[in-house]
């Protein structure tokens, strides 16, 4: 007998409106004053122009705000923090994470007024990140927390999670949802998909080691961004073979990372031990399209409410502003002090010299020094490496520092500042592997090419 419901037009508009309202707004790119750019982005753009200086105090004072807390919470438990929900949550945290937003503090006072050792302020640390990645992101967080529901509170990730299970579990040993994630990173923007990973975990959707996977291998650097790095090497002419390179490397980082440590040691457990049904299991007398329609309109009914909606969208928007912002405040800047004012990421990179000579790539010198710095902010490889005299080797310099994904002026940064289970250590092993696993292919994409 055929159980199969049977859905009118308004139960299916429920469904597909949001949908699709999500996916232009969080996943379509499209050209707009000659640069290709997504909805949410160019929202965040206008909204840093009209804003002024406004948005650098308005960052301060959250940041200032999570470090109180937090030190008010920790140093004397004040009952008014503990008896709320939001304030405990933003407060109870480990001593670490304590010392971190400190210091994410102090940096974001010495940059705002210019005050302190130099390092620490220059355009190049603690100004970049506060003037120009936190605005950025700030306005992103705003626009994106209230948009992804669309995403992923209407039935989409119950749709395409049904149809893409039977690949997304085999070869990647993930749910079939979490190819939305690796969507929205790819056309959007990697912070984006982290956002979206980070609030299935604390929904009860992904596991401690799922959501560990998809933040650190799916949320992909944006189509914008790979442009904006192959003009700064001058070879946007190799726009189509540079991304599917991209592409094909991260697959096979995606296929090896997850089955060794540090991801293949996370824990396959719950946030707070809350499990969400994912639906995975299809019933008999349902095809694949079948069950995910009926999963998708199921959520759709359950979420649409407007009034549910902003609260949710609210919460969120906060969470990440005074929850994330200090991490990244703190994270991005000690990575760029290490990366422009000490050897460090030179003296990493100088193993890999061998690795490039032994696969006959020219300037391994000079190709060297880019390789490690990428952990500390993905941009500046590409600018190193932009003085290359071989286009192969500027090939290679910046489709690598594109796959190796977590770097910790954005992303990486965003992934700590998470509830997913990622520490700083992990971060920089995972940086390693992926460039490791990465390069060979990228190398032999590149002598195929030149």
């Amino acid at each position: 007998m055929d159980h199969r419901e049977k859905y009118n037009i308004l139960q299916i508009l429920k469904f597909v409106v949001p949908s699709i309202l999500g996916v232009l707004f969080l996943m379509f790119p499209f050209k707009y004053n000659g640069d290709t750019t997504i909805a949410v982005a160019l929202l965040a753009s206008k909204l840093v122009d009209i804003s002024g200086d406004i948005l650098p105090l308005l960052i301060l004072i959250f940041i200032t705000c999570t470090a109180l807390l937090t030190v008010l919470f920790k140093a004397f438990g004040l009952k008014i923090i503990e008896k709320n929900n939001f304030l405990r949550g933003i407060a109870n945290v480990s001593n670490l994470w304590m010392i971190i937003r400190i210091m994410g503090l102090i940096f974001a006072y010495c940059a705002y007024f210019k005050m302190g050792p130099e390092f620490i302020y220059s355009e190049d640390t603690g100004s970049l990140i506060l003037f120009d990645l936190l605005v950025t992101l700030f306005t992103m967080f705003l626009f994106a927390g209230f948009l992804l529901p669309l995403l992923t509170d209407f039935g989409l990730l119950e749709y395409v999670g049904a149809l893409l299970t039977p690949v997304m579990r085999p070869f990647f040993g993930l749910p079939g949802r979490s190819s939305i994630d690796c969507i929205a990173s790819w056309v959007g923007d990697g912070t984006i998909g982290v956002a979206l990973t980070n609030k299935q975990y604390e929904l009860g959707y992904y596991t401690a080691k799922e959501a560990a996977v998809i933040a650190t291998t799916f949320s992909a650097v944006s189509i914008t961004f790979c442009l904006v790095v192959l003009k700064t090497v001058d070879l946007v002419y190799l726009f189509g073979p540079y991304y599917l390179t991209v592409v094909a490397s991260g697959i096979v980082a995606a296929l090896i990372l997850p089955r060794i440590p540090p991801l293949s040691k996370k824990k396959n457990t719950y946030y707070k031990g809350v499990k969400k049904d994912l639906g995975e299991n299809i019933p008999k007398g349902y095809n694949t399209g079948q069950w995910g329609l009926k999963l998708a309109v199921e959520k759709a009914e359950d979420s649409f409410n407007l009034s549910k909606f902003i609260k949710n969208g609210t919460s969120t928007v906060f969470d990440m502003w005074f929850g994330v912002l200090p991490s990244i405040m703190a994270f991005g800047t000690l990575g760029l002090i290490i990366a422009e004012y000490t050897s460090v990421f030179e003296i990493l990179g100088k193993p890999f010299i061998p690795i490039y000579n032994f696969f006959n790539v020219e300037y391994a010198v000079e190709a060297s020094k880019t390789v490690m710095v990428g952990f500390a902010d993905m941009f500046i490889p590409s600018v190193i490496g932009a003085t290359i005299p071989s286009e192969m080797t500027r090939f290679i310099v910046a489709t690598l520092s594109v796959t190796q994904l977590v770097y910790l002026s954005e992303a990486g940064s965003v992934i700590l500042g998470s509830k997913i289970d990622i520490g700083f250590v992990d971060l920089f092993i995972i940086y390693v592997e992926r460039t490791l696993v990465t390069l060979p292919v990228i190398i032999a994409v590149a002598h195929l090419l030149f």
